[in-house]
Parts: C-alpha cells; structure tokens; sequence
C-alpha cells in the first residue's frame, strides 16, 4: 500500500477541494470534512484505472510543490492507495465466535460472502483512518 499526499482547499461559501500534486488530473471534493477521505481515496481509484503505477512524492517534496497553497491556508492529507491486483489469497484467521455470526448475518443483509464484507470493512477502516 502507498500513499499520496493530498492539498485540500478549502474558500469561503465552496466545498473542499482535494488535488493530488503528482497525479495530474486526479482531483475530488466534498461538502465536509467527513467526506474529503473517502472522496480522495476514490479520486485514486479512478485516477489509477487508466494510469500507470507512480511512485508517490516524499512529505517533504509535496510539501515544497504546494507551498504556497499551504502559506494560504490550505493542508495536506496522505492518502491511502490500496491497489487492487484482482487476485484472491487464502486467509486463515481466528476471531470470537459472537463476531463471526456478527459478520455473516451483516454480509447476508447486504448479499455478500464473509470474505466479501471483512474486505470491505477492512479497506473502509484503512481509509476513515488516514
């Protein structure tokens, strides 16, 4: 997992904007705070469709790029990028039985497998959290 470091702008009256420094073309927005992450993240998904792999810039070189927007007021985020390989690896994993009956009603409720909805869940944790 890599991650790409975001300048989120924010003026009066507008939403949130979200530009990636590296990625040209790759840009996203929310209404709130709430959503600037989640909207980022999926900018990347996007954005890596029709791209090719990048090797993001270090803190410091993004930093540098968007100084300016920086001395006006807007910061910057790192950005999770899971790539998505298309691929499945077999998992062994112990939990409380009371969380596995938890977990497969919840992805029977949404028509997912288990391992379906512990993915999501897991990829919706790794992105709230950056």
């Amino acid at each position: 997992m890599k991650y790409f470091y975001a300048v989120v702008h924010k003026d009066v009256d507008s939403a949130f904007g979200v530009t990636f420094p590296d990625l040209p073309g790759c840009f996203s927005a929310a209404d709130d705070i709430q959503g600037v992450m989640a909207n980022a993240c999926d900018a990347l998904a996007l954005w890596f469709q029709d791209a090719a792999d990048v090797t993001p810039m270090s803190l410091e070189q993004a930093r540098n790029v968007v100084a300016d927007d920086l001395a006006d007021g807007a910061f910057l985020i790192a950005v999770p990028r899971i790539k998505n390989d298309n691929r499945s690896t077999r998992l062994n994993i112990s939990m409380d039985a009371g969380m596995a009956e938890a977990i497969d009603k919840a992805a029977t409720e949404r028509s997912l497998t288990r391992s379906a909805f512990i993915a999501q869940a897991a990829r919706n944790e790794i992105e709230r959290r950056h």
